[in-house]
């Protein structure tokens, strides 16, 4: 019996973006340079498929510090730490690496300028995810406010509108953030906001890939885990853009394919911490059931690139310093 036609909307740019790749590389190379194990404080990015590699490479998750013996490396994730962190780790003479992806740092810089100008912060962000955690706590208690939707900006109140700032969580839905800035402008018009926004480039071009797609797809499935803020805000892009029958799966064993209803067009996309291997399990399950052609659907390229951190590189740096 022949199989029906399905033509794949194949997202790109798609998974990993620069920042998670530097952060998996960080790992590896410290595992060769260390040896195991190496602990990391929390997932380095959030992928189980990428977790579950490390782990066998020797690497160790761990949720807080008390976790890591002493006179083993540590690393601390992508997604950045409260600057309590690294106090602690020097506290305990621990050897740490930080992987924080140069981009958060980015927001993380810009929340201390506009602290030590005087300024009240807020952070546009989904509370408790660890780069809201991160970035809060580059700054004392009190001096950062998270603003989570367009309701709370309107109704936000500051001692001082007047010495204002905002910035926001690199992972965040383009248009939505949009909406809760103009509301901040609006309420507050001194605001003061970031010299280029603080959204990701890799989260632009992943969501900019999906509206592409999502007005032609009778389905769409993004690959990545519920934790990952970019992923499930491509979930939501591709909703927002006419594909209601949007999924988020992590492996290609999820994949309910006939939940999807009658699909003749299938979008694919991942998410910015998702291994382009889970793509081609999904496309290898898809041909199991339908004759599949593959249209990649190309709205930009990427050539970012960021350098590890010295202290790996450095062969005369046994012990991991700050940088």
């Amino acid at each position: 019996m022949p199989r029906p036609p399905l033509t794949v909307l194949l997202a790109s740019p798609r998974g990993f973006c620069a920042g998670v790749d530097r952060a998996i590389q960080i790992v590896e190379v410290a595992l060769e340079k260390y040896g195991a194990p190496v602990y990391v404080r929390h997932e380095i990015v959030h992928n189980r498929f990428v977790v579950e590699d490390l782990e066998a490479k020797g690497a160790v998750f761990v949720d807080e510090l008390d976790e890591v013996p002493d006179g083993v490396p540590v690393i601390f994730s992508a997604h950045g730490v409260p600057k309590s962190v690294p106090a602690e780790a020097r506290r305990r003479e621990l050897l740490y690496v930080d992987a924080t992806c140069p981009l958060v740092s980015k927001v993380h810089r810009e929340a201390e300028r506009h602290h030590a100008e005087g300024r009240q912060v807020v952070l546009i962000g989904h509370g408790g995810h660890p780069e809201v955690v991160g970035t809060m706590g580059q700054l004392p208690p009190g001096a950062v406010v998270l603003v989570e939707d367009v309701d709370e900006a309107v109704r936000l109140e500051v001692p001082d509108p007047s010495r204002l700032a905002y910035v926001t969580q690199t992972t965040l839905s383009v248009d939505d953030t949009a909406a809760i800035v103009e509301a901040l402008k609006a309420r507050f018009p001194e605001i003061h906001g970031p010299r280029q926004q603080d959204i990701c480039y890799a989260t632009t071009n992943r969501q900019m890939a999906v509206k592409a797609i999502a007005p032609r797809a009778d389905a769409l499935l993004v690959l990545g885990a519920p934790n990952s803020s970019n992923s499930m805000r491509l979930v939501e892009v591709a909703r927002n853009q006419g594909c209601p029958a949007a999924r988020l799966v992590q492996r290609a064993t999820e994949i309910d394919w006939d939940g999807l209803g009658p699909v003749r067009t299938l979008g694919i996309t991942a998410g910015a911490s998702a291994p382009d291997v889970l793509i081609r399990e999904v496309l290898a399950a898809a041909r199991e059931r339908f004759d599949v052609t593959v249209e990649e659907v190309t709205v930009g390229v990427e050539d970012v690139a960021f350098k590890l951190p010295r202290v790996l590189l450095d062969q005369n740096a046994p012990v991991p310093l700050a940088d």
